[in-house]
């Protein structure tokens, strides 16, 4: 079996990217490390940890975003990232809310670390609220990224004690030791997870969130995607006939459209179980699929199934 390729990883600062370095050298330092790190942007033309990803013979690019709209901005940023083939984004330091479409468009795929125990103290002044709350011990935490700030599913944490005697400077050095020790073993037990089925149902949500008017529910106990007011497009299953397989079956314009795809590519394609002559195909999701193509796929069969009104938008 060959071996799998490692996850491309994007990394985002606003400054010195003591995160960043922290992931990347343990990326070169551990041969069997599942990332690698393929680019590393900011917001800030000037931040220090460009430079020291630049000297590292890592490619990088930064855009200043002020003047302009948010999700703007971050159409900028998310076209970099695809530019550099990145699977997943490390946000390290990256002092720039995001908005509800970026987030959408790596749902499942962009991690962020923060200098507390969340949900404790989220947002800024992390250590300056620590201190006033009185609290026994503060940490950092790694957490998957969206919509609401600091929030998401809490991937790892470390803990460190608050001492006598502390000041939010005191602190910010302490959780900054935990912090370059965690993202790492964290990032990259995430990445390897990647083929897990919850983290690919998690990847085509996002995907499939980016269509209009699209809702999921339970039909024929897998997750089932349709457009309001039309038909089923899109099936997520796993070992639904104890077959092992985790796959994507999406509705296409015929026969001959699915034995074409299977075709060209049997180890990915393959036809559906008890969907019978009509046209549906099934995506091997494992194993690294095209997700560009998954995408396009799963754009093709909403059309195919969508209302007239809603068909002719475009996306």
């Amino acid at each position: 079996m060959p071996e799998r390729a490692k996850a491309r990883v994007g990394v985002l600062i606003s400054g010195r990217g003591s995160n960043m370095a922290a992931l990347l050298y343990a990326s070169r330092l551990d041969p069997a490390c599942p990332y690698e790190i393929v680019v590393v942007g900011s917001n800030d033309p000037d931040a220090a940890g460009l430079k020291l990803a630049a000297a590292e013979a890592i490619p990088t690019f930064a855009h200043s975003h002020k003047g302009m709209k948010r999700a703007e901005f971050d159409a900028i940023i998310t076209r970099e990232l695809e530019a550099a083939g990145v699977t997943h984004i490390a946000l390290a330091g990256y002092m720039r809310l995001l908005s509800a479409e970026f987030v959408t468009h790596w749902q499942g795929r962009c991690l962020n670390i923060h200098p507390s125990l969340l949900p404790k103290h989220k947002g800024l002044h992390t250590h300056q609220a620590v201190l006033d709350a009185g609290e026994a011990e503060t940490g950092c935490t790694i957490h998957i990224v969206t919509p609401e700030l600091d929030d998401g599913p809490i991937l790892g944490q470390a803990r460190i004690a608050v001492l006598p005697g502390d000041t939010p400077e005191t602190l910010a050095v302490r959780v900054q030791y935990a912090e370059h020790q965690l993202y790492p073993r964290v990032l990259a037990d995430f990445v390897s997870a990647a083929d897990r089925p919850e983290a690919l149902l998690t990847r085509v949500r996002g995907l499939i969130q980016n269509l209009p008017a699209t809702a999921d529910k339970l039909s024929h106990g897998m997750p089932a995607f349709f457009v309001e007011g039309g038909k089923f497009f899109a099936y997520f299953t796993h070992d639904h006939h104890h077959d092992g397989v985790t796959a994507l079956l999406l509705k296409v314009s015929g026969q001959d459209e699915a034995a074409m795809l299977i075709e060209q590519d049997p180890e990915r394609f393959f036809r559906p179980k008890y969907f019978g002559p009509a046209g549906w195909v099934g995506v091997v999701l494992t194993d690294g699929p095209d997700w560009g193509m998954i995408e396009a796929l799963l754009t093709a069969a909403w059309r195919l199934c969508a209302p007239k009104r809603l068909a002719m938008l475009p996306i």
